[in-house]
Parts: structure tokens; C-alpha cells; sequence
């Protein structure tokens, strides 16, 4: 939910407070329906814009494959008129949302959450806006560009990278892909309970679109993994390592914001302070050619070392 000021921000919780307790752990668990909550928020101010987040995740995003929607018409009803746009999430880019003819007048928004105490997490999706320079950016431009779908794109990680793209279950350590779910009934092979049903496999169960359908006024992305993921790959260590943290400090210190290290920099810039394999990925992470284990259920995805780059470091 975005609003244009304090005033407004202070009148949601105020409403929400009317309807239940707020103090969880940020993420409160409410029993009215989502008309419900578009109504009461345009009644407060219209410039609220309503935006659901990580619309695939299963438990908790509006086309999840445990959410109870198979729409936003379902969701939302006639609300749904108040609905512009709707965000990725980590296990779907642009590509797979343009499959549901639903979404044809929708904006289709990336974000990432900003509650991680891991700062590598913060920023790893984003929406580029259409701003010549920062005197530009207000409130009321940023809600006209999403709403009339006139953002210039937007930044993804690779959807494998998500959570949940896959099907199956982690204390099982079980993955697998939806036809593979298919021929399983949707049933574990190791404690034979249903399968947590992935993002693929619901962005199929739900499109009316073949794969590689691309709508008219659908906007480019970048399918690109942090910077952090990239470094731990080269260096087969954790993302959350010393070692690596130091590392993306220093080429942040050296060669600027990470977007631009990994969107922008030259290669021969980039070669001026990191070593030649680390350029190497960093420019076929640029290309959206490095593999990725599809993640699943609440098991993030994992980048792969090429197998050529292998024989040459």
C-alpha cells in the first residue's frame, strides 16, 4: 500500500485497528475480504495505491496455489477497477504474468521487501521508473506512471531464484517440476503428503496464453542475480560469508551502486578492480545465461558454476 502522505499513512493502521490486533510480527492475519479492504482505503484517500505483492507465493499471494483466488475478479470483484497493477514477486517475472490475458491493462511492478537484516536482499528487484533527474520524482508522478503503465521496465532475479518456483517439500529435501508433480498426483515421494505447488506450475495451471506470448504494451526487464550471489559463486561460499560481504563492500567503494556493476560497467572497468572470472559471470549474468537450481518451497534457488567457465578457471 502506498500513500502520498503521514496523514494519509496514519489513517491506515487507525482503520485496520477497527478490525483486529496489529501487533504480530508485521505481517497482522485479517478476516475481511480484500473489496473490503480496497473500499475502506479509498475511502480514505484515492491516492492510496493498492498493489498486490509477490502475487504467485502460494500461502500468501492473490494467485498463490493455496490462496483461494484463481483471479483478481475473484479477489477483488468490482474493486478490482482499483487495482493498476500487481508485483512480480521473487518466483515469476514479466514474462510469466503476460501469459494471463487478466493482466492485459495491469502494470506489472517489481519490488523487494525491505524488512531482511541481510542488506543484500534489499534491492535485489526494482521498477524503473521514467524520471529524468530526481527533482522530478513525486508521489503523484510515481502513481500516475504505474497506474497508466508508463514505468520503463523493470530489474527480476531469475525466477528459479525464488522461494517457491518449484514444487515440493524442504524438510523432505524433495524438488521436482510440474510435470514431474504431474506424474507424482502431487504427492511427496518421501513422506507421501501433498507437494507445496510452486509458482511454474501455477502460472501454467492459470494461463490462457502459450509460453512466449508477449502483450503490446508489455515493458523490458532485466533477469539478473546480485551481486553477492555472484561473488559466492566464484569464491563456492555462502552468500552470507565475511569474505564475500568484504568483497562486494570493496567493489561497491570502487566502482559504484550495484545496478550499475551489474547492468552498466564496462568490462574493462569492471576488470580494473575484480578478476577476470568474476567479469566473466558478472557479463553472463548480464546475458541471463547463468543456471540457477530452481528454489522450492520456502528453499531459496541456487546459482550453478558454467561448466565451460569451470574447465577454464
Amino acid at each position: 500500500m502506498l500513500a502520498p502522505d503521514i496523514e494519509v499513512v496514519e489513517q491506515i493502521p487507525s482503520f485496520l485497528l477497527t478490525q483486529g490486533r496489529i501487533d504480530y510480527d508485521g505481517r497482522p492475519i485479517f478476516g475481511f475480504s480484500s473489496e473490503f479492504l480496497v473500499e475502506n482505503l479509498m475511502s480514505i484517500s484515492k491516492d492510496i495505491e493498492i498493489i498486490p505483492a509477490h502475487s504467485w507465493t502460494p500461502w500468501f499471494g492473490i494467485f498463490g496455489s493455496m490462496s483461494g483466488f484463481n483471479s483478481l475478479k475473484e479477489a477483488f470483484g468490482d474493486k478490482m477497477k482499483n487495482i493498476h497493477a500487481i508485483e512480480t514477486g521473487m518466483s515469476s517475472n514479466p514474462e510469466m504474468n503476460w501469459r494471463l490475458s487478466e493482466l492485459n491493462e495491469k502494470t506489472i511492478v517489481s519490488f523487494s521487501d525491505a524488512h531482511s537484516f541481510h542488506p543484500y536482499r534489499i534491492g535485489r528487484e526494482a521498477t524503473i521508473f521514467n524520471f529524468k533527474n530526481t527533482e522530478e520524482i513525486n508521489y503523484k508522478e510515481i502513481i500516475k506512471q504505474i497506474r497508466n503503465n508508463e514505468i520503463l521496465g523493470t530489474i527480476e532475479t531469475d525466477p528459479a531464484y525464488g522461494k517457491y518456483h518449484y514444487d515440493g517439500h524442504r524438510d523432505c529435501n524433495f524438488s521436482c517440476s510440474p510435470a514431474e508433480s504431474k506424474k507424482l498426483n502431487n504427492i511427496c515421494p518421501i513422506c507421501k503428503k501433498q507437494l507445496v505447488i510452486g509458482v511454474e506450475n501455477r502460472v501454467e495451471e492459470l494461463a490462457d496464453r502459450p509460453i512466449g506470448f508477449k502483450p503490446d504494451n508489455s515493458k523490458p526487464f532485466h533477469q539478473i542475480l546480485p551481486l553477492q550471489e555472484i561473488i559466492a559463486l566464484l569464491n563456492n561460499s555462502a552468500v552470507t560469508s565475511k569474505k564475500v560481504l568484504e568483497k562486494y563492500n570493496e567493489f561497491i567503494f570502487s566502482l559504484g551502486n550495484e545496478f550499475y556493476i551489474l547492468l552498466n560497467a564496462e568490462k574493462e572497468k569492471l576488470a580494473k578492480f575484480m578478476e577476470g572470472r568474476l567479469v566473466e559471470l558478472i557479463l553472463l549474468n548480464r546475458q541471463g545465461k547463468l543456471k540457477v537450481k530452481p528454489g522450492y518451497d520456502g528453499e531459496y534457488g541456487k546459482a550453478i558454476m558454467p561448466e565451460k567457465q569451470a574447465k577454464l578457471f
